[in-house]
């Protein structure tokens, strides 16, 4: 059975991602990328687990209703999202293809949208 094997990411909108970016930069010593997030090893020499602040404006993780997404990392992307349309979860998109790998979205019965991410083979 297809499955999660991590996290790969914690995403949440803020009225001013800079300014909250720096703040956890000074107060809790996250080191802050250029593109204003943070990377954290994920325990194998491959996997990373990222931290992000994206803007609040135009519902970033749309059809959810939170201010956050958690990335998992899964094994088999399509073997999930066809296991949740099923079962009649509330697939919100994919999968989806790039350099990065393949992701799909789904929204929790509570309103979280959580992105699913089956990172390139390699």
């Amino acid at each position: 059975m297809a499955r999660v094997t991590g996290i790969g990411g914690v995403f949440f909108a803020a009225k001013d991602p800079a300014a909250l970016a720096a703040w956890y930069e000074q107060h809790l010593g996250l080191e802050i990328t250029e593109w204003g997030g943070a990377i954290f090893p994920a325990g194998d020499a491959d996997a990373v687990t990222t931290w992000t602040i994206r803007p609040a404006v135009d519902e970033p993780f749309a059809p959810g209703t939170s201010a956050f997404m958690v990335n998992y990392r899964v094994d088999d992307l399509a073997a999930l999202l066809a296991a949740l349309r099923a079962a009649g979860a509330q697939v919100a998109g994919g999968p989806e293809e790039s350099e990065y790998g393949k992701f799909g979205w789904v929204v929790d019965p509570e309103g979280n949208k959580i992105e699913l991410w089956e990172p390139p083979a390699g």
